[in-house]
């Protein structure tokens, strides 16, 4: 998949298009470049915040708050570095020709579901038996 599709500017891919035709792969190439460099800024912010606050607060309260919005920082930066490891996965698997399809079945994981979710590995069938095998784990536990 390279820069070379063009894609109008109102597109959206549908389901009575061919499944990951050229122009879905490169819709969802592009959607995921995108939100990972939105996580990327948002990542670089974080750290000119953590970086720039101290934790020399005179009050205890202020001072406990601070370590709060930090801690907090520090998880939604987590977050946002494990979610870029799965687009760069995601982009991979459209330059392999596997994006798209379930990793469990082989099966389409469908255009509604992947432009809710566009690093989805599985389709819904196999996510929702995942959830209920933790689920039934948790129960156990």
């Amino acid at each position: 998949m390279s820069d070379t599709t063009t894609l109008p500017p109102d597109y959206v891919p549908n389901k009575k298009e061919e499944y990951m035709n050229e122009m879905q792969l490169e819709y969802f190439r592009r959607k995921l470049i995108d939100w990972k460099k939105e996580l990327l800024a948002q990542a670089s912010n974080t750290l000119d915040d953590l970086r720039q606050g101290g934790l020399n607060q005179p009050d205890d309260i202020d001072r406990a708050s601070m370590e709060t919005d930090k801690s907090l920082d520090l998880r939604t930066k987590d977050r946002a570095r494990k979610l870029i490891v799965k687009i760069d996965q995601a982009l991979e698997r459209i330059e392999d020709g596997s994006y798209g399809y379930c990793e469990e079945t082989g099966e389409e994981i469908g255009i509604d579901r992947l432009m809710a979710r566009p690093i989805a590995t599985l389709c819904l069938e196999a996510q929702e038996r995942h959830e209920r095998m933790e689920k039934t784990y948790d129960d156990e536990a």
